[in-house]
């Protein structure tokens, strides 16, 4: 039995109303899902049954998780990339680090140097990659988690720079630590614990 123009327009409705951004993947989908629910049309179960049932078979995890897995795998390689990089600056990172520590402690050389390669290394790579790879994660979600990432990489940044301005006797570190608890207070708190009180009664 043929879909109405109707019925048709419902499912594209649908469609539309997840956002993708591959207009073929959408196509696709709109012309897989009219299909099925043609094929289902007369036996004794209704249009939205059959269409509820057609994209719960199609995708459990909502529509829009089949563009989310496509862009992965068109760009594997290079998310496996900025993964290994992501990894490897925090491994280098937080060794260099300790390291300095370490041999600031024990009083042996290379001891200042070394914390501040590691704490850079932390801060200004590390940190910026592993928010650039949650805000991927988080790209399909609402507006307030993406700011949530922005800001609390951005005062995270900041804050961190000033203590480094700080042992380092540079001018500008209470401006950056007063400019970091800023951004972290008004701006990462209200949607951090606006996106815990929307989990909570969602």
């Amino acid at each position: 039995m043929k879909l109405t123009q109707e019925q048709e327009e419902t499912i594209e409705n649908i469609v539309d109303s997840q956002g993708f951004k591959i207009k073929s993947l959408r196509d696709d989908i709109i012309d897989h899902l009219c299909c099925v629910v043609e094929n289902g049309m007369g036996k004794e179960k209704t249009f939205h049954q059959l269409l509820d049932k057609a994209i719960s078979d199609l995708a459990p995890n909502g529509l829009i998780d089949i563009e989310n897995k496509t862009i992965f795998l068109l760009n594997s390689k290079r998310i496996l990339l900025m993964k290994k990089l992501l990894y490897f600056t925090g491994f280098i990172g937080s060794l260099t680090l300790t390291a300095g520590v370490t041999f600031k402690l024990l009083q042996m050389p290379y001891g200042y140097q070394l914390f501040i390669i590691g704490f850079l290394i932390l801060f200004l790579i590390f940190i910026p990659l592993l928010a650039i790879d949650r805000y991927k994660v988080a790209i399909s979600k609402a507006l307030t988690e993406k700011m949530k990432i922005i800001l609390g990489t951005v005062a995270a940044i900041i804050t961190g720079l000033s203590g480094l301005f700080k042992l380092l006797h540079l001018q500008g570190a209470e401006l950056l630590l007063l400019a970091g608890a800023f951004i972290f207070c008004f701006g990462f708190l209200p949607f951090f614990f606006f996106t815990m009180y929307k989990r909570s009664v969602s």
